[in-house]
């Protein structure tokens, strides 16, 4: 590995090129140091020219004439690739308004996109509140500020740390150059700006999947709002994802009072009449399923080649016990197929409690133990920040005498409600005290409750009451355990990996930034340190007409608006409703905040997602946009 190289843009009197250079050891780091200005320009400043002596006898590079902006050229393919490019206090000169440094900014970090390594940083240092970011004491208003995390995004940027700006760390250091004027900028309360590189957003177009059942193959797509999503394996081993993670160690805790029983998740594909076993209580969650179809391939079928074919054959695996029922009037290999094309769409599993009564009528099923069933579920909802389309989920089965005395079912809730607490304890910093608390909230029915953590900070949110999981009594009945009862407890593994690391943000858990998983050592749990802080965020409205006849479905207008921008909308908000005096047409009225947590988002890739977001909801809603 060569040594790591240094490149510093817009230097004045080249003080802080000087001054770093000399805390760094040449054998392991090379500085190149640039300036817009010619030669011959600094051929009369003195401490510019003792500067340039300074870097000249530690073997530093010096450029004239180099362009910030335009990076590219004066740099050859050859000596690109810099682990770290710095530009401290960038200004247009002269009274240059925020407008204009801003599109400074912007062309900086589209510049340094062309010859920053693949994991390089830029370090970008702004006087007190010129950032906008909230690390600014005191704010400025967006509109006032250079905005500078939206400026590095238009470059694939994202922001990664920031730190206050000490001159003290480079002695020697005087900026200079506010207004083109040989007078320091005031670097009291100044920051320094880290950005990284940001994944590229990927296209949104759906995967092709296929399945083989006997001899027969079939294909579908998956749901729009589930791209990337689908066939993860966060649970399976050597996954050292945080959801695994919190569900080895909560199932351990467990094991240390009762018999434990794993069983095989299957893949979470499922006919229409598996729905029918979801409990009455839970019959809700039907509706909010993700239904597709599935599409029998000819032996010559052009849907073979689509998808990605890695993940096809992954789920060849996953697919080789679903059975879909055949045709009551039908036998043979032949009808097996026909039988299935002529069935009702199938779904992805909305809940564990799909398999709870096979589980239980299962012959090896072992009263007093407990049973396990971990794997990903799939539904429907409105976008909220602690609501998911997808996540891990956790199902304990658990089978107990009738007789009140034997106090199996309390002891379960007792060592449950222990071995969350104690999640929750290790996840707060030391001497600080614990900032939330885990309580069974009993349900109307006086008979199930929910799983309750109270008050838990993630950052700038707090979220109250949040709701990680329920317990069930069952009114179901086993042929094969007639006295017995049977107690569900589910557990949501991506609400309560966010509480034990502080992810504030359950997309995170989903990303295929390669940094997330670095934040985690086995067998060590400190709260999650973001690599993407201050993202932008962008505000659209949109209204449109409604279709008396078609209806309108709030819950299928929020998966729409989640598929169009890749999750990237991380609130609806309903602004009005207004019915047209005499047409009495009636037209809505909503507002989309638009935000990621992990990759560089630009107003105008929202803009597109916007439009169209506008064209899908006339097309699958039946609305006409306004």
């Amino acid at each position: 590995m060569g040594p790591r190289r240094l490149l510093l843009v817009g230097e004045g009197n080249f003080s802080f090129a000087a001054a770093l250079s000399e805390t760094l050891d040449p054998s392991t780091t090379s500085l190149t140091a640039t300036c817009p200005q010619r030669a011959a320009d600094l051929a009369q400043d003195p401490v510019a020219q003792e500067n340039l002596q300074r870097l000249r006898r530690r073997g530093s590079e010096i450029r004239f004439c180099v362009d910030c902006t335009q990076l590219a050229d004066a740099f050859e393919l050859h000596s690109r690739g810099f682990d770290r490019i710095y530009f401290n206090f960038p200004h247009c000169g002269r009274k240059a308004g925020v407008a204009k440094n801003r599109q400074l900014l912007a062309k900086f970090f589209q510049s340094c996109a062309d010859v920053l390594a693949e994991e390089g940083e830029v370090h970008v240092a702004l006087c007190r509140g010129q950032g906008g970011t909230p690390a600014d004491k005191p704010q400025r208003e967006w509109h006032n500020s250079w905005q500078v995390v939206a400026m590095a995004a238009l470059g694939g940027f994202i922001l990664s740390d920031v730190h206050p700006f000490s001159c003290e760390a480079v002695p020697g250091y005087k900026c200079t150059g506010y207004r083109s004027q040989d007078k320091s900028f005031h670097v009291e309360g100044a920051l320094n700006h880290i950005f990284t590189r940001s994944l590229p957003f990927e296209s949104s177009q759906p995967r092709i999947f296929r399945i083989k059942l006997g001899d027969q193959w079939f294909s579908f797509p998956e749901p729009e709002a589930l791209v990337g999503k689908l066939n993860r394996s966060f649970l399976e081993a050597p996954s050292c994802h945080p959801v695994r993670t919190v569900n080895e160690k909560l199932i351990a805790e467990l094991g240390k009072a009762f018999p434990l029983k794993r069983l095989k998740c299957s893949f979470p594909l499922l006919p229409q009449e598996s729905t029918s076993v979801l409990p009455s209580w839970n019959c809700d969650l039907t509706s909010a399923a993700f239904w597709i179809n599935l599409h029998e391939e000819n032996a010559n079928s052009e849907s073979r080649t689509c998808g990605t074919t890695q993940d096809m054959e992954d789920f060849l695996v996953s697919f080789s016990e679903l059975t879909l029922p055949k045709s009551p009037e039908r036998d043979g290999k032949k009808e097996v197929h026909e039988g299935i094309c002529g069935r009702a769409k199938v779904c992805l599993r909305p809940s564990l409690l799909v398999h709870v009564q096979a589980a239980i009528q299962a012959p090896d099923f072992i009263p007093g133990f407990l049973h396990i069933l971990s794997g990903p579920v799939f539904r429907k909802c409105r976008i909220l920040p602690f609501t998911m389309p997808a996540f891990h989920e956790t199902l304990f089965i658990y089978g107990f005498n009738q007789n009140p005395q034997d106090g199996c079912f309390q002891s379960l809730l007792d060592h449950l409600k222990d071995s969350l607490d104690s999640f929750l304890t290790q996840t707060s910093l030391e001497g600080s005290e614990l900032s939330s608390s885990m309580e069974f909230v009993l349900q109307p029915n006086g008979r199930d409750c929910v799983i309750c953590v109270k008050s838990h900070n993630f950052g700038s949110y707090c979220a109250k009451d949040l709701v990680i999981g329920a317990v069930t009594t069952s009114a179901i009945i086993s042929t094969t355990h007639k006295d017995q009862r049977f107690v569900f407890v589910s557990v949501n593994l991506d609400l309560l990996a966010m509480l034990v690391w502080g992810i504030s943000d359950w997309r995170m858990l989903w990303t295929f930034d390669s940094r997330f998983l670095k934040n985690f050592v086995p067998g060590k749990i400190e709260p999650f340190k973001s690599y993407a802080l201050y993202p932008p965020c962008y505000v659209h409205d949109i209204s449109f007409w409604l279709d008396e006849k078609k209806g309108f479905d709030e819950l299928e207008f929020h998966s729409v608006a989640r598929a169009v921008s890749q999750d990237t909308v991380v609130a609806i908000q309903f602004l009005n409703r207004f019915q047209h005096p005499n047409t009495e047409q009636v037209s809505l009225c909503y507002r989309l905040t638009y935000q990621t947590c992990d990759k560089a988002l630009t107003q105008k890739q929202v803009a597109s997602m916007q439009s169209r977001f506008r064209k899908e909801i006339q097309r699958q809603l039946h609305v006409i946009p306004r």
